[in-house]
């Protein structure tokens, strides 16, 4: 289990949510954010796409950007077949985290990643649904400690595998690529 600032509740969490019995069922579901633009972005946005979901936030001195910086290179390395997902970054500190400035970080690293946030109880909503962990910031923000794992989605919206955001490009460009059925 993978927890920036290495919290351990989250992946508590995640590991009973990812037991064979629960997993397809007990991550993901339904979400509605928005987007830079101020449109409303839900999960039924992306028909016949895999979702590749990422959790962080702006202001994170190392571990989100370091995950997004190998999610733009694994979508690079995987080619024709990363046209089959949609990456998304969802900030988990709606606060700070805009949906232009979770739009315009995300750009950061591609133009293939969407950039979403919220109002706090849109995004509650969506981190609950994904078993994310969060510590609240501080009175004066800082550093939230939070699980970084990486969710894969089929296009039916079920749950296929999480990955720790510490993995290489290459490793997980060569591990998503076959959990979605090949390029």
């Amino acid at each position: 289990m993978q927890l920036t600032r290495r919290g351990a509740l989250g992946g508590a969490a995640l590991a009973l949510a990812l037991s064979p019995a629960r997993a397809q069922s007990a991550i993901g579901g339904p979400f509605s954010l928005t987007g830079g633009a101020g449109q409303s972005i839900t999960s039924d946005n992306f028909p016949g796409k895999f979702l590749l979901i990422f959790f962080g936030y702006t202001h994170c001195p190392d571990e989100c950007p370091a995950t997004m910086y190998q999610l733009a290179r694994a979508l690079a390395e995987m080619g024709a077949a990363a046209r089959r997902l949609q990456c998304l970054f969802i900030t988990i500190d709606p606060a700070r985290d805009t949906p232009a400035i979770a739009s315009r970080y995300a750009d950061l690293f591609s133009p293939d990643i969407i950039g979403l946030s919220g109002t706090p109880a849109q995004v509650a909503q969506a981190m609950q649904a994904y078993h994310v962990y969060a510590a609240p910031a501080g009175p004066q923000g800082g550093e939230i400690t939070h699980s970084d794992f990486i969710y894969l989605m089929a296009p039916n919206g079920s749950f296929i595998t999480a990955y720790p955001g510490n993995l290489p490009a290459k490793t997980l460009a060569a591990r998503i690529t076959p959990a979605m059925g090949g390029a």
